[in-house]
Protein backbone atom coordinates (compact mmCIF):
# COMPACT_ATOMS: atom_id res chain seq x y z
CA UNK A 1 0.00 0.00 0.00
CA UNK A 2 2.65 2.33 0.63
CA UNK A 3 4.65 1.35 -2.39
CA UNK A 4 1.09 2.72 -4.14
CA UNK A 5 0.95 5.66 -2.13
CA UNK A 6 4.60 6.51 -3.45
CA UNK A 7 4.19 5.77 -7.06
CA UNK A 8 0.62 8.08 -6.88
CA UNK A 9 3.02 11.08 -5.17
CA UNK A 10 5.71 10.80 -7.52
CA UNK A 11 3.92 10.12 -10.62
CA UNK A 12 5.83 12.12 -13.03
CA UNK A 13 3.17 13.72 -15.10
CA UNK A 14 2.13 15.42 -11.74
CA UNK A 15 5.76 16.79 -11.04
CA UNK A 16 7.59 16.81 -14.39
CA UNK A 17 6.52 18.24 -17.55
CA UNK A 18 5.72 15.70 -20.78
CA UNK A 19 8.33 14.03 -22.42
CA UNK A 20 10.67 14.38 -18.77
CA UNK A 21 11.00 11.48 -16.34
CA UNK A 22 12.80 11.00 -12.94
CA UNK A 23 15.43 9.09 -14.62
CA UNK A 24 16.33 11.99 -16.81
CA UNK A 25 16.82 13.85 -13.84
CA UNK A 26 19.77 11.28 -12.17
CA UNK A 27 23.10 12.52 -10.97
CA UNK A 28 25.61 12.30 -14.08
CA UNK A 29 28.99 13.42 -13.21
CA UNK A 30 29.10 17.31 -12.48
CA UNK A 31 25.18 17.40 -12.75
CA UNK A 32 23.61 17.22 -9.80
CA UNK A 33 19.49 17.09 -9.00
CA UNK A 34 17.43 18.71 -5.88
CA UNK A 35 15.74 15.30 -5.01
CA UNK A 36 12.96 14.90 -2.27
CA UNK A 37 15.12 12.69 0.08
CA UNK A 38 16.66 16.26 0.26
CA UNK A 39 14.22 17.57 2.41
CA UNK A 40 14.36 15.25 5.30
CA UNK A 41 17.24 17.97 5.95
CA UNK A 42 15.15 20.64 6.48
CA UNK A 43 14.39 19.80 10.13
CA UNK A 44 17.98 19.30 11.41
CA UNK A 45 18.46 22.90 9.80
CA UNK A 46 15.60 24.14 11.78
CA UNK A 47 16.27 22.90 15.09
CA UNK A 48 19.95 24.15 13.95
CA UNK A 49 18.78 27.56 13.84
CA UNK A 50 16.51 27.15 17.09
CA UNK A 51 19.72 26.57 19.55
CA UNK A 52 20.98 29.50 17.50
CA UNK A 53 18.52 31.75 18.07
CA UNK A 54 18.52 30.65 21.98
CA UNK A 55 21.99 31.34 21.91
CA UNK A 56 21.33 34.50 20.16
CA UNK A 57 18.96 36.51 22.06
CA UNK A 58 20.55 34.79 25.73
CA UNK A 59 23.71 36.21 24.93
CA UNK A 60 23.41 39.48 22.34
CA UNK A 61 20.39 40.59 22.44
CA UNK A 62 19.83 40.52 26.30
CA UNK A 63 22.76 41.98 26.63
CA UNK A 64 22.01 44.60 24.06
CA UNK A 65 18.85 45.15 25.71
CA UNK A 66 20.15 46.15 28.91
CA UNK A 67 23.13 48.28 26.87
CA UNK A 68 19.76 50.31 25.69
CA UNK A 69 17.42 50.22 28.91
CA UNK A 70 14.78 47.73 27.83
CA UNK A 71 12.77 46.87 30.47
CA UNK A 72 9.34 44.91 30.86
CA UNK A 73 6.93 47.82 32.35
CA UNK A 74 5.19 46.87 35.51
CA UNK A 75 1.44 45.32 34.79
CA UNK A 76 -1.30 45.24 37.77
CA UNK A 77 -2.50 41.39 37.79
CA UNK A 78 -5.59 40.48 38.46
CA UNK A 79 -7.22 39.89 41.94
CA UNK A 80 -7.97 35.78 43.09
CA UNK A 81 -11.66 35.22 42.29
CA UNK A 82 -12.30 31.62 41.36
CA UNK A 83 -15.84 32.70 39.53
CA UNK A 84 -14.15 34.72 36.93
CA UNK A 85 -10.85 32.43 36.68
CA UNK A 86 -13.14 29.15 35.77
CA UNK A 87 -14.93 31.28 33.19
CA UNK A 88 -12.11 32.91 31.94
CA UNK A 89 -10.22 29.15 31.20
CA UNK A 90 -13.24 27.31 30.17
CA UNK A 91 -15.33 29.33 28.24
CA UNK A 92 -14.01 32.57 26.77
CA UNK A 93 -11.01 35.05 27.57
CA UNK A 94 -13.21 37.96 26.03
CA UNK A 95 -16.67 37.98 27.78
CA UNK A 96 -19.57 39.71 26.07
CA UNK A 97 -21.78 42.12 27.66
CA UNK A 98 -24.45 39.68 28.38
CA UNK A 99 -21.72 37.59 29.99
CA UNK A 100 -20.43 40.34 32.24
CA UNK A 101 -23.95 41.29 33.54
CA UNK A 102 -24.16 37.52 34.83
CA UNK A 103 -20.80 37.46 36.37
CA UNK A 104 -21.68 40.44 38.17
CA UNK A 105 -24.69 38.71 39.58
CA UNK A 106 -22.38 35.75 40.58
CA UNK A 107 -19.76 37.78 41.84
CA UNK A 108 -21.52 40.87 43.62
CA UNK A 109 -18.69 43.00 41.68
CA UNK A 110 -19.52 45.81 39.77
CA UNK A 111 -19.16 46.07 36.12
CA UNK A 112 -16.33 48.00 35.76
CA UNK A 113 -14.28 45.40 38.36
CA UNK A 114 -15.28 42.62 36.21
CA UNK A 115 -13.82 44.50 33.02
CA UNK A 116 -10.85 45.54 34.95
CA UNK A 117 -10.06 41.94 36.12
CA UNK A 118 -10.98 40.39 32.08
CA UNK A 119 -8.34 42.64 30.64
CA UNK A 120 -5.72 42.45 33.45
CA UNK A 121 -6.35 38.66 33.49
CA UNK A 122 -5.64 38.67 29.63
CA UNK A 123 -2.72 40.66 29.70
CA UNK A 124 -1.03 37.80 31.91
CA UNK A 125 -0.95 36.04 28.97
CA UNK A 126 0.67 38.90 26.96
CA UNK A 127 4.73 38.95 27.21
CA UNK A 128 7.00 41.51 27.92
CA UNK A 129 9.27 44.34 25.85
CA UNK A 130 12.28 42.61 26.36
CA UNK A 131 10.79 39.58 25.25
CA UNK A 132 9.53 41.13 21.49
CA UNK A 133 12.67 43.22 21.48
CA UNK A 134 14.86 39.64 21.46
CA UNK A 135 12.20 38.22 18.70
CA UNK A 136 12.64 40.95 16.00
CA UNK A 137 16.48 41.29 16.90
CA UNK A 138 16.81 37.64 15.58
CA UNK A 139 14.31 38.00 12.77
CA UNK A 140 16.10 41.07 11.16
CA UNK A 141 19.77 39.47 11.70
CA UNK A 142 18.92 36.16 9.95
CA UNK A 143 17.03 38.45 7.07
CA UNK A 144 20.15 40.56 6.72
CA UNK A 145 22.27 37.49 6.52
CA UNK A 146 19.45 35.43 4.65
CA UNK A 147 19.20 38.36 1.68
CA UNK A 148 23.39 38.94 1.42
CA UNK A 149 23.35 35.59 0.76
CA UNK A 150 21.09 35.29 -1.48
CA UNK A 151 22.93 38.41 -3.32
CA UNK A 152 26.04 36.16 -3.43
CA UNK A 153 24.45 33.59 -4.82
CA UNK A 154 22.86 35.19 -7.58
CA UNK A 155 24.27 38.05 -8.50
CA UNK A 156 26.62 36.39 -11.04
CA UNK A 157 23.66 34.16 -12.64
CA UNK A 158 22.01 35.04 -15.81
CA UNK A 159 18.68 34.67 -14.60
CA UNK A 160 18.94 37.05 -12.13
CA UNK A 161 18.88 39.51 -14.98
CA UNK A 162 16.80 38.02 -16.91
CA UNK A 163 13.97 36.13 -16.16
CA UNK A 164 13.60 34.25 -19.14
CA UNK A 165 17.21 32.20 -18.05
CA UNK A 166 15.01 31.14 -15.38
CA UNK A 167 13.71 28.35 -17.67
CA UNK A 168 16.62 27.61 -20.07
CA UNK A 169 17.10 23.88 -19.98
CA UNK A 170 14.67 23.02 -17.93
CA UNK A 171 13.77 21.12 -15.82
CA UNK A 172 17.63 19.75 -16.52
CA UNK A 173 19.36 22.05 -14.47
CA UNK A 174 22.31 21.01 -12.10
CA UNK A 175 21.92 22.37 -8.24
CA UNK A 176 24.21 24.90 -7.63
CA UNK A 177 26.32 24.35 -4.08
CA UNK A 178 25.17 27.64 -2.84
CA UNK A 179 21.47 27.02 -3.91
CA UNK A 180 21.44 24.17 -1.93
CA UNK A 181 22.45 26.21 1.19
CA UNK A 182 20.56 29.07 0.29
CA UNK A 183 17.56 27.23 0.01
CA UNK A 184 17.51 24.61 3.23
CA UNK A 185 18.67 27.86 5.42
CA UNK A 186 15.50 29.18 4.09
CA UNK A 187 13.13 26.42 4.83
CA UNK A 188 15.21 25.63 8.47
CA UNK A 189 13.93 29.30 9.46
CA UNK A 190 10.24 28.68 8.15
CA UNK A 191 9.74 25.42 9.66
CA UNK A 192 11.46 27.03 13.05
CA UNK A 193 9.09 30.01 13.17
CA UNK A 194 6.78 27.25 12.55
CA UNK A 195 7.73 25.15 15.33
CA UNK A 196 7.64 28.11 17.75
CA UNK A 197 4.57 29.78 16.92
CA UNK A 198 3.17 28.67 20.04
CA UNK A 199 5.92 30.23 22.49
CA UNK A 200 6.63 33.20 20.44
CA UNK A 201 4.69 36.38 20.57
CA UNK A 202 0.80 36.12 19.62
CA UNK A 203 -0.73 38.37 16.94
CA UNK A 204 -3.53 39.52 16.16
CA UNK A 205 -3.17 37.51 12.42
CA UNK A 206 -1.85 33.98 13.92
CA UNK A 207 -4.06 32.08 11.26
CA UNK A 208 -2.77 34.16 8.29
CA UNK A 209 0.95 33.50 9.46
CA UNK A 210 0.21 29.81 9.83
CA UNK A 211 -0.94 29.65 6.20
CA UNK A 212 1.85 31.85 5.34
CA UNK A 213 4.46 29.66 6.69
CA UNK A 214 2.72 26.45 5.69
CA UNK A 215 2.40 28.13 1.74
CA UNK A 216 6.38 29.26 2.13
CA UNK A 217 6.98 25.40 2.96
CA UNK A 218 5.40 24.27 0.41
CA UNK A 219 6.25 25.82 -2.24
CA UNK A 220 10.03 25.56 -1.17
CA UNK A 221 9.63 22.19 -1.02
CA UNK A 222 7.61 21.66 -4.29
CA UNK A 223 10.11 23.67 -6.30
CA UNK A 224 13.09 21.76 -4.51
CA UNK A 225 11.61 18.62 -5.89
CA UNK A 226 10.11 20.05 -9.57
CA UNK A 227 13.54 21.56 -9.62
CA UNK A 228 12.15 25.50 -9.77
CA UNK A 229 15.23 26.35 -7.45
CA UNK A 230 15.86 29.00 -9.73
CA UNK A 231 12.64 31.20 -9.09
CA UNK A 232 12.83 29.97 -5.39
CA UNK A 233 15.57 31.67 -4.94
CA UNK A 234 14.58 34.99 -6.50
CA UNK A 235 11.40 34.66 -4.51
CA UNK A 236 12.66 33.80 -1.41
CA UNK A 237 15.77 36.92 -1.44
CA UNK A 238 12.59 39.70 -2.83
CA UNK A 239 10.95 38.43 0.71
CA UNK A 240 14.12 39.26 2.35
CA UNK A 241 14.66 42.81 1.22
CA UNK A 242 11.82 44.17 2.88
CA UNK A 243 11.70 42.07 6.00
CA UNK A 244 15.28 43.59 7.06
CA UNK A 245 13.62 47.26 7.38
CA UNK A 246 10.66 45.75 9.23
CA UNK A 247 12.45 44.15 12.23
CA UNK A 248 15.34 46.58 11.90
CA UNK A 249 12.23 49.43 12.80
CA UNK A 250 10.51 47.33 16.01
CA UNK A 251 14.04 47.08 17.55
CA UNK A 252 14.64 50.75 17.19
CA UNK A 253 11.47 51.33 18.45
CA UNK A 254 11.56 48.77 21.24
CA UNK A 255 14.83 50.60 22.13
CA UNK A 256 12.48 53.94 21.60
CA UNK A 257 14.62 55.29 18.98
CA UNK A 258 11.31 56.47 17.47
CA UNK A 259 13.03 58.85 14.88
CA UNK A 260 15.13 56.15 13.33
CA UNK A 261 11.85 53.72 14.04
CA UNK A 262 9.59 55.97 12.08
CA UNK A 263 12.32 56.39 8.92
CA UNK A 264 12.92 52.87 8.55
CA UNK A 265 9.15 51.94 8.60
CA UNK A 266 8.56 54.65 5.71
CA UNK A 267 11.41 52.82 3.67
CA UNK A 268 10.29 49.63 4.36
CA UNK A 269 6.46 50.62 3.52
CA UNK A 270 7.52 52.06 0.17
CA UNK A 271 9.87 48.88 -0.56
CA UNK A 272 7.15 46.37 0.44
CA UNK A 273 4.54 47.98 -1.72
CA UNK A 274 7.31 47.99 -4.86
CA UNK A 275 8.72 44.33 -4.20
CA UNK A 276 5.02 42.20 -3.15
CA UNK A 277 2.67 44.63 -5.08
CA UNK A 278 4.76 44.93 -8.27
CA UNK A 279 7.89 43.05 -8.78
CA UNK A 280 6.36 40.26 -7.07
CA UNK A 281 3.24 39.76 -9.10
CA UNK A 282 4.07 41.15 -12.38
CA UNK A 283 7.73 40.19 -12.46
CA UNK A 284 8.18 36.68 -11.11
CA UNK A 285 4.79 35.35 -11.04
CA UNK A 286 4.39 36.55 -14.76
CA UNK A 287 7.64 34.31 -15.31
CA UNK A 288 6.27 31.85 -14.05
CA UNK A 289 2.93 32.25 -15.58
CA UNK A 290 4.13 33.21 -19.09
CA UNK A 291 7.75 31.59 -19.94
CA UNK A 292 7.71 28.36 -19.01
CA UNK A 293 4.59 27.73 -22.05
CA UNK A 294 7.74 28.81 -24.28
CA UNK A 295 9.20 25.53 -23.23
CA UNK A 296 6.63 22.99 -22.69
CA UNK A 297 2.97 22.24 -22.32
CA UNK A 298 1.11 22.95 -19.09
CA UNK A 299 1.04 20.28 -16.58
CA UNK A 300 -0.13 20.02 -12.85
CA UNK A 301 3.13 21.06 -11.29
CA UNK A 302 3.01 23.98 -13.75
CA UNK A 303 -1.01 25.57 -11.77
CA UNK A 304 0.34 23.91 -8.74
CA UNK A 305 3.23 26.36 -8.25
CA UNK A 306 1.39 29.18 -9.35
CA UNK A 307 -1.33 28.50 -7.13
CA UNK A 308 0.99 28.67 -4.00
CA UNK A 309 2.39 32.28 -5.39
CA UNK A 310 -0.92 33.06 -5.55
CA UNK A 311 -1.60 32.11 -2.00
CA UNK A 312 1.77 34.68 -0.99
CA UNK A 313 0.47 37.40 -3.20
CA UNK A 314 -3.01 37.26 -1.80
CA UNK A 315 -1.16 37.56 2.06
CA UNK A 316 0.91 40.55 0.63
CA UNK A 317 -2.28 42.64 -0.48
CA UNK A 318 -4.04 41.81 2.78
CA UNK A 319 -0.82 43.17 4.80
CA UNK A 320 -0.79 45.60 2.32
CA UNK A 321 -3.76 47.59 4.21
CA UNK A 322 -2.35 47.03 7.23
CA UNK A 323 1.05 48.41 6.95
CA UNK A 324 -0.85 51.58 4.91
CA UNK A 325 -3.16 52.08 7.56
CA UNK A 326 0.13 52.25 10.01
CA UNK A 327 1.74 54.51 7.33
CA UNK A 328 -1.48 56.70 7.03
CA UNK A 329 -1.29 57.33 11.24
CA UNK A 330 2.12 57.63 11.02
CA UNK A 331 2.28 60.72 8.81
CA UNK A 332 -0.94 61.75 8.79
CA UNK A 333 -2.36 62.42 12.08
CA UNK A 334 -1.40 64.07 15.19
CA UNK A 335 -2.14 61.57 17.79
CA UNK A 336 0.59 58.73 16.39
CA UNK A 337 3.84 60.25 16.90
CA UNK A 338 6.19 57.57 16.57
CA UNK A 339 5.98 54.20 15.35
CA UNK A 340 3.57 52.37 18.31
CA UNK A 341 3.83 48.75 16.69
CA UNK A 342 1.82 46.35 13.92
CA UNK A 343 -1.67 46.43 13.28
CA UNK A 344 -1.36 42.94 12.57
CA UNK A 345 -0.04 42.87 16.77
CA UNK A 346 -1.84 41.49 19.64
CA UNK A 347 -2.41 44.72 21.66
CA UNK A 348 -2.11 44.22 24.81
CA UNK A 349 -5.24 46.57 26.83
CA UNK A 350 -4.76 49.22 29.17
CA UNK A 351 -3.37 47.90 32.20
CA UNK A 352 -3.97 50.34 34.96
CA UNK A 353 -7.81 51.48 35.92
CA UNK A 354 -9.15 54.91 34.77
CA UNK A 355 -8.93 57.80 37.37
CA UNK A 356 -12.15 57.46 38.89
CA UNK A 357 -11.72 53.35 39.43
CA UNK A 358 -8.41 53.51 40.57
CA UNK A 359 -10.17 55.70 43.62
CA UNK A 360 -12.90 53.18 44.24
CA UNK A 361 -10.71 50.71 45.63
CA UNK A 362 -11.39 47.76 43.80
CA UNK A 363 -9.34 45.34 46.36
CA UNK A 364 -5.88 44.39 47.03
CA UNK A 365 -3.21 44.19 44.16
CA UNK A 366 -1.06 40.75 43.96
CA UNK A 367 2.02 41.29 42.25
CA UNK A 368 3.18 42.71 38.91
CA UNK A 369 3.85 41.75 36.09
CA UNK A 370 4.95 42.71 32.25
CA UNK A 371 3.01 45.51 30.32
CA UNK A 372 3.37 44.66 26.52
CA UNK A 373 2.47 45.61 22.63
CA UNK A 374 2.80 43.25 20.46
CA UNK A 375 4.49 43.27 17.14
CA UNK A 376 5.41 41.66 14.06
CA UNK A 377 5.68 41.38 10.09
Amino acid sequence: MLQTIGEWLFWERLWLPANVSWSDLEDKGDHIYPKASHLYAALPFALCLLVVRCLFERYLATPLANAWGIKDKIRLTAEQNPVLEKFFCSQTRSPSQADVTSLCKKTSWPQRRVEVWFRRRRNQYRPGLRKRFCEASWRCVFYHFAFLGGILALYDKPWFYNLREVWEGFPQQSMLPSQYWYYFLEMGFYLSLLLSLAFDVKRKDFQEQVIHHVATLTLLSFSWVSNYIRVGTLVMMLHDSSDILLEGAKVFNYAKWHQTANTMFVVFTALFMVTRLVIFPFWIIHCTWVYPMEKCSPFFGYYFFNMLLLVLQILHVYWSFLILRMFYRLVFTKVCQCLEGDLRSDEEEEDNDPPAEENHKLGHINGCGARDRGSDR
